[in-house]
């Protein structure tokens, strides 16, 4: 097994403690390995490290409005790619009032990210009511179908040829961040029964499968949502954002690693809520300056007031790719060690992926091409 070279030198105007009391006049930048979880260094410039005026190349950050995605897609196959590699495809679907089909996926674990609406999920399994806000994770080769009861639009992150699974949460204990006891799983109630006993479960059905991005169609003279029963360790899950308690320090601001939600093997998915800003005079109070050279980082921005970002909206997504310096925009980086509140008021998902992300075929309108400039002063 590999063992990094661990160093730990101190050398210059530096701090005792990374992320806090930094020598006066200074900005801390990360160089981090494996995320936030392998050796790391902190530099201390005398300015801020995103202060560029122009750049050229496939690294630069970009930005993506998804509201200007609002065309509705009968199938979640028929949803915009937005970002991709071999092992995360990235999808924006806007859900039909009702799917006249059913849906599998062949190719991996699907977690849909509720975004706005509300919807009835029927699957294999049962039934789950869902909302904004709601993760809902769907093993692969679940059959499964929305009915809206309020317009739906939603992210989908699919672990392709791979799974879902939890983070270990190590020395905090298995009930931190969330109980594994508030995931909700489907349930054969008389929601599911009327869908499969009534007039719906003896007209014919099709089966939409996605299997290497290509799709084939099955058909049935029935609903082939009729299960009976079912047992096992496998099934779909629900966990709402607001049973989310995020981990928190006042003494040190916590690396986006402490807000792991789900992970599959290339790729994190982490959730930020609301918590309280650190109290600790010396702490940061924003996210440091960092360098991730292992990761490609997105975001998107589901509600709320983003304090770490200027010009953001609900629905919008930043994609930040491996090796790029980012940080706080210049109008936060003036809340660094004071903020005018005492608490973050936002809600955000975070997809960190191992491998690099390519940019799918987009309408005009979708990519801030300004985004680059959002960190000049």
């Amino acid at each position: 097994m590999k063992k990094p070279i661990a160093i730990h030198h101190v050398e210059g105007n530096a701090s005792r403690q990374a992320h806090a009391d930094l020598p006066d006049g200074t900005y801390e930048r990360e160089i981090s390995k494996d995320g936030f979880f392998g050796p790391s260094a902190q530099i201390y410039h005398r300015r801020p490290p995103t202060g560029w005026v122009d750049w050229e190349g496939p690294l630069r950050p970009r930005g993506f409005d998804l509201a200007r995605l609002n065309e509705e897609a009968a199938s979640p196959w028929d949803a915009p790619t937005v970002l991709h590699n071999a092992h995360c495809r990235i999808r924006f679907w806007r859900a039909p009032a009702r799917m006249d089909h059913l849906a599998r996926n062949g190719d991996g674990d699907d977690l849909l990210f509720i975004h706005q609406g509300r919807a009835e999920l029927f699957c294999d399994f049962g039934h789950l009511a869902i909302e904004a806000g709601d993760y809902v994770m769907l093993p692969r080769a679940t059959m499964w179908r929305l009915e809206c009861s309020e317009p739906v639009s939603a992210l989908m992150i699919e672990a392709s040829n791979a799974s879902y699974g939890l983070p270990d949460k190590g020395l905090v204990g298995a009930h931190a961040i969330f109980d594994p006891s508030v995931l909700d799983r489907p349930a054969l109630d008389e929601a599911f029964v009327a869908q499969r006993d009534g007039a719906a479960g003896e007209a014919p059905w099709q089966i939409r499968i996605k299997r290497g991005e290509a799709i084939s169609t099955v058909s049935y003279p029935y609903n082939p949502l009729d299960a009976m029963g079912w047992k096992g360790d496998l099934a779909p899950v629900r966990l709402n954002i607001r049973d989310i308690r995020p981990m928190t320090s006042h003494r040190y601001h916590l690396p986006p690693s402490a807000h792991t939600t789900f992970l599959s093997d290339r790729f994190v998915v982490c959730t930020f809520a609301p918590r309280p800003f650190e109290t600790d005079p010396g702490a940061l109070k924003v996210p440091f300056f960092h360098d991730n050279h292992d990761y490609d980082e997105v975001i998107f921005f589901h509600a709320g007031d983003f304090f770490s970002r200027d010009h953001v909206e609900a629905g919008m997504m930043s994609f930040h790719p491996c090796g790029f310096t980012h940080g706080p925009h210049p109008k936060a980086l003036k809340n660094m060690l004071v903020q005018s509140k005492p608490a973050t008021d936002e809600y955000a998902v975070m997809i960190d992926t191992r491998d690099a992300l390519s940019v799918g075929e987009l309408p005009a309108g979708v990519e801030n091409q300004a985004y680059i400039d959002s960190w000049k002063a």
